[in-house]
């Protein structure tokens, strides 16, 4: 019996021992629910290069024809231009091919680069010719010109001052308006980008004239100074382009020179046989 007795004892203090043994342990981790599934990835997307307003067959392309479109890559063919900043410098100033609505992609076939084969005789309209003019930074507009702007020529003189008096001696006429670029320097202009070579100033603007103003551009270059200056892109439809510009001369320009020339009275000389005589009108 009183062994017994001293089993139970055993085994009730065993028990406790169990219960005050798990009231110490920290509670165990509750199980992690399952993280829920990850939500599936975009769909692939390609970025190509479409025409961002109708544009005619023979435009020169600038930055403002073009815009992006997304694609699925499966609806674009090989072909298809796609968006990059060495894609859009090669794309400025090639001439467009056929008509392209708002919206159409761009392919390799819709357009003729500056270094493609006969480019040049391809931009040219029929009956016109390309002549090229020499300008630096302050006749070149700063280099900001680009293929397909319109512009006027303009001529710059100085004559000796045997031939003139002060206030005319020097002088400029437009000598060309509303031209179209169709090239700066050898390739065409790339605009403002990272690249050195795209920041050069041009040296050479070629133009598209006839072949009456050819002759008169080729003229001009030997008597004065060329310069170019950019027309807006949306000329007054009162703008006169046939009316002879008239020359402005230098006392037109500076008051101090037209009151000199003034003051000084007109003056002529006059040669009767061996005699020389110089008059002044006052």
């Amino acid at each position: 019996m009183r062994l017994l007795l001293v089993l139970v004892l055993l085994l009730a203090a065993a028990g406790l021992g169990l219960v005050a043994w798990q009231a110490v342990q920290p509670p165990a981790p509750r199980p992690v629910a399952q993280a829920e599934a990850a939500p599936p990835p975009p769909p692939v997307r390609i970025r190509v290069l479409v025409a961002a307003r109708p544009l005619l067959a023979g435009s020169l392309l600038k930055e403002e024809d073009l815009a992006v479109r997304e694609v699925p890559p499966g609806s674009a063919s090989e072909a298809a231009l796609r968006d990059s900043p060495e894609e859009r410098a090669a794309l400025r100033g090639a001439m467009l091919r056929q008509y392209l609505e708002a919206g159409a992609l761009l392919s390799r076939d819709d357009v003729l680069r500056p270094r493609d084969r006969g480019f040049l005789a391809a931009v040219l309209r029929p009956g016109m010719r390309a002549i090229s003019v020499g300008v630096d930074a302050v006749t070149g507009t700063a280099g900001l010109i680009w293929p397909g702007d319109q512009v006027d020529l303009i001529l710059t003189q100085e004559l000796e001052p045997a031939q003139a008096p002060l206030g005319r001696r020097v002088f400029a006429e437009t000598v060309l308006t509303d031209i179209r670029v169709i090239a700066v320097d050898q390739k065409l202009t790339q605009g403002a980008s990272g690249d050195t070579a795209a920041r050069d100033i041009a040296r050479t603007v070629t133009l598209e004239v006839s072949a009456r103003q050819a002759e008169r551009v080729a003229v001009a270059g030997r008597l004065g100074r060329l310069s170019v200056t950019v027309r807006a892109m949306e000329e007054t439809a009162a703008a006169d382009t046939t009316a002879r510009p008239v020359a402005v001369f230098s006392g037109d320009v500076s008051s101090a020179l037209s009151r000199s020339e003034q003051a000084a009275g007109l003056r002529m000389r006059v040669i009767q046989g061996g005699e020389t005589q110089d008059l002044t009108f006052r």
